[in-house]
């Protein structure tokens, strides 16, 4: 049995472009200059790229505070910003009553249960992500 995945040594969260969405997959604790560098990376890629959708999976993520609370926020005010909808999936029960207990509503985020669904709100489908050459397509 393994316990919950501790993140990167230099704090380095990866941003992953997957067809018009950008995937953010937090696993453990995310400290205060790394949460600080995933908004700037955020910011940078969606302006750069020209995406319409960030999903944050907080699905390896088991305690929030209010200055993850706060970057999730700004993190959607500021893709909202540039044109992009942000849908936080994954996230579970402990990180939900805490957010909630700091009062923080994070106006703009939507929420998903799984990444699967989250593509799905943001209209970017797991059948419609790009496929490599040669790949089959599972029909309906």
């Amino acid at each position: 049995m393994t316990g919950p995945a501790a993140p990167p040594p230099d704090g380095f969260v990866p941003v992953l472009r997957l067809g018009g969405v950008l995937l953010v997959t937090l696993q453990g604790d995310l400290y205060d200059t790394a949460a600080e560098r995933l908004r700037q990376d955020i910011g940078r890629t969606v302006s750069d790229s020209a995406v319409t959708g960030v999903v944050i999976d907080l699905s390896g993520v088991e305690i929030v505070d209010s200055f993850m609370g706060r970057v999730l926020s700004d993190i959607a005010a500021m893709t909202r910003l540039l044109a992009a909808q942000t849908v936080v999936s994954g996230m579970r029960p402990a990180v939900a009553i805490t957010l909630v207990e700091l009062g923080l509503t994070l106006p703009g985020l939507r929420t998903a249960l799984n990444t699967e669904e989250a593509m799905n709100l943001l209209g970017a489908g797991v059948a419609e992500l790009p496929r490599p050459a040669g790949a089959r397509r599972e029909r309906p």
